[in-house]
């Protein structure tokens, strides 16, 4: 699955090889989630990425059914998009994307 667009205008990340616009700042859910490599974005929409194959992976809030997402255009892993989450208490990730913060740059703030 691919999602393009270009993006104009303030508080955009982009991906942090490429400069590909990836996500908007106003699309962020929460700033308070752990990635594999430090702090991590829970936004609820992503552009200009591909969403990978489906995995069960176990989490810190436990199971769960995750996708990597890549950039569209270098491919670099930015984090993943949550599937399905087993727990009840976590469903409300479904759907969403993570991206880790050492993964995206802000542009054009």
């Amino acid at each position: 699955m691919v999602f393009m667009a270009e993006l104009v205008g303030p508080r955009v990340y982009s991906c942090c090889n490429c400069r590909n616009h990836v996500c908007l700042h106003d699309d962020i859910i929460s700033k308070a989630f752990q990635g594999r490599n430090g702090r991590a974005f829970l936004f609820s929409h992503a552009m200009n990425v591909v969403v990978g194959a489906k995995e069960d992976r176990q989490l810190m809030t436990g199971l769960h059914t995750v996708a990597d997402i890549y950039c569209n255009d270098c491919r670099e892993v930015l984090g993943w998009k949550y599937e399905r989450a087993y727990e009840e208490t976590q469903k409300y990730k479904e759907g969403k994307f993570i991206f880790e913060k050492s993964k995206i740059v802000k542009e054009n703030w």
